[in-house]
């Protein structure tokens, strides 16, 4: 991909480029936690997107991406959102920035990557890193790892239009090879857990769909939480979000009161109580204890979050069963994208065979399978 990116920028613009790389992230455990100010459990994976930047002696904006070989030109002085939605990503990094007073000259950006699109494994993160990343470098702004985080979810917010949690672009900045991040989404403090899953790999399978569901659904997720956590509130003041809820207050305050809320806000709680003893796993080692709580979490979020789909299941309960593998779980938003997989490393390729021919049988659609490790967050290249 350096070598790809590298020739493009040369032919599309004068000048040797510096080339920045962010990866996407997949999460072990923890989904849909961290807009309820929970723990998550990401990683950065070798799966990235690229941007190759030169400087130029005007305010121009010139951008082109590999991926839809499109061009956007605009200038330091006109920052606005595009009308169309790919230069977002990188024009509301520049906002971003200009709005904390840095001054921003005009540059060359090409932009490509091996991140799969709708798969889950967050690419417009990757994007908003690559570029604050590539931008504080080249114009020397000083901007630490973690500011460039939150201004890389701020331009997500404002300028794409995505009210995300703050784990994608965590993910991507702060990762670390061979090791998953224990992120606290309220705090933002922060834990490196060593990953050591001898014998095992890490398998995406991706279905290949995306309902429709998935923006709707998700600000209604969203909603009923917060609900939970306001009935909560009346009698237990001291409660900010569900982070602070336990199973015990869910079952006095809000089961007799609304069952659907009681049931997101059931799963948010039980997830954070999984996530800290899948911590405890990765450091003992003990994949079959961590992998039996993907499961658990799966079954969470298929019957009481209600944010899975026929697809991401019939993937779950193929491998549920079979000794060679771990644990399995969708990923994501929900309603499309990928399963997670611990499987054991000399079993992948039978379990890809027979997964792929059940899945087409069944669903009339192809799977595509991405083999993933865990590798360091942005950096140059």
């Amino acid at each position: 991909m350096l070598e790809k990116i590298t020739s493009v920028f040369t032919e599309k613009f004068a000048g040797q480029p510096t080339v920045f790389r962010s990866p996407g992230r997949i999460n072990i455990l923890g989904e849909h936690t961290d807009y309820n100010e929970g723990f998550v459990l990401p990683a950065a994976i070798d799966k990235s997107i690229y941007v190759a930047i030169t400087k130029r002696a005007d305010n121009q904006v010139t951008l082109f991406a590999g991926d839809f070989n499109e061009s956007y030109t605009t200038d330091t002085e006109h920052i606005k959102p595009a009308a169309i939605q790919w230069p977002n990503y990188i024009l509301g990094v520049v906002d971003q920035l200009q709005k904390e007073g840095h001054t921003i000259g005009g540059f060359n950006l090409v932009i490509d990557g091996d991140i799969p699109i709708g798969a889950g494994l967050p690419s417009s993160a990757a994007v908003e890193c690559a570029v604050i990343f590539a931008l504080n470098t080249i114009f020397e702004l000083g901007v630490s790892r973690l500011q460039m985080v939150k201004l890389a979810q701020k331009a997500e917010h404002v300028f794409a239009g995505v009210h995300c949690g703050i784990m994608d672009q965590f993910a991507s900045m702060f990762g670390k090879k061979d090791h998953a991040i224990k992120l606290d989404c309220r705090s933002l403090e922060y834990e490196y857990v060593p990953i050591s899953f001898s014998g095992y790999s890490i398998v995406l399978f991706n279905t290949n769909v995306k309902h429709s569901l998935d923006s709707t659904e998700y600000n209604t997720r969203r909603k009923q939480c917060e609900e939970g956590v306001s009935i909560i509130a009346q009698n237990h003041p001291g409660v900010k979000s569900l982070r602070d809820v336990s199973m015990a207050m869910l079952k006095d305050n809000v089961a007799g009161v609304d069952s659907m809320i009681f049931k997101r806000c059931k799963y948010v709680v039980q997830e954070n109580q999984r996530l800290l003893g899948a911590c405890d796993d990765l450091k003992k080692g003990d994949v079959k204890a961590l992998g039996k709580k993907m499961f658990e979490t799966h079954r969470g979020l298929q019957y009481d979050y209600e944010v899975s789909c026929r697809e991401l299941d019939f993937l779950v309960d193929f491998v549920k069963n079979n000794e060679d593998v771990a644990g399995a779980r969708m990923v994501g938003g929900g309603f499309g994208g990928c399963t997670i997989n611990l499987v054991r490393a000399d079993a992948v390729e039978k379990l890809v065979e027979q997964i792929s021919t059940a899945y087409l049988k069944e669903m009339n659609l192809p799977l595509s399978v991405y083999p993933v490790s865990v590798e360091n967050g942005t950096c140059k290249m």
